[in-house]
């Protein structure tokens, strides 16, 4: 066999190209596998040392809710949402989509309309928040929820509150105003009704905003009717 002549094949000199360029590569794996790679986040460590950074740890809140004042702790993650409904017992607003699309979870901060699901608790820091359950009171319903009442304007429920909400915004904002059913319906864009109750909601709202007016929609309330029967044989 013919012997091979070139500088890869130089047998006087002690290593080969081809073997540099393997020292080389075999040099560069065991570093990188030995180098310490540094932290992801290099800034949260330096934020951790700050005093009074807001972090994991309770952070303290206080708002007014349907007219009670609040004084809590909550963590800076906890959303307005998970707030309400799993510490405050605000089950009312619910927890439909959570990416603030559907606005079944609207509440009332300072009278405007906000999605609670894209909120964090402590952006309500010094504010008014007014759930459905503020609207009317305790034992009795407000003017517009007994209008849905007798509008038909509710079945499954779960977009309820969000219709109240966002209907109750406008009645607030437009006291005094004649409404137009075009008001209604853009007041109410924001809120998903898998059912389709609409236009009932809107004959709900505007009874309320111009003294009945919108077609009322008859509602039969089922009750027991009393025993004729007389005890005894």
């Amino acid at each position: 066999m013919a012997k091979r002549d070139g500088p890869e094949h130089d047998e006087t000199r002690g290593l080969t190209r081809r073997g540099l360029f393997r020292s080389i590569g075999a040099a560069t794996l065991v570093a990188g596998c030995t180098k310490e790679d540094p932290p992801l986040h290099p800034e949260s460590r330096a934020v951790a040392d700050v005093d009074g950074a807001i972090g994991l740890t309770p952070t303290p809140l206080e708002f007014v809710l349907d007219g009670q004042p609040q004084k809590l702790e909550v963590e800076a993650r906890t959303t307005l949402l998970d707030l309400l409904r799993l510490d405050l017992d605000r089950t009312g607003t619910k927890l439909v989509c959570d990416r603030g699309a559907c606005g079944a979870c609207m509440v009332m901060v300072d009278d405007v309309p906000r999605n609670s699901c894209m909120m964090l608790a402590l952006d309500v820091a010094g504010a008014t928040v007014t759930t459905v359950a503020g609207l009317g009171g305790s034992s009795q319903l407000s003017a517009l929820q007994q209008a849905f009442v007798q509008h038909d304007a509710l079945q499954c429920g779960f977009c309820t509150s969000g219709m109240l909400i966002s209907s109750s915004a406008l009645l607030r904002r437009s006291a005094g105003q004649t409404l137009e059913r075009a008001d209604v319906e853009d007041a109410i864009a924001g809120n998903l009704c898998r059912c389709g109750t609409y236009p009932h909601v809107v004959d709900a709202v505007l009874s309320v905003a111009n003294g009945g007016g919108g077609s009322a929609h008859n509602v039969v309330l089922l009750r027991a009717k009393p025993s004729t029967k007389s005890g005894g044989a």
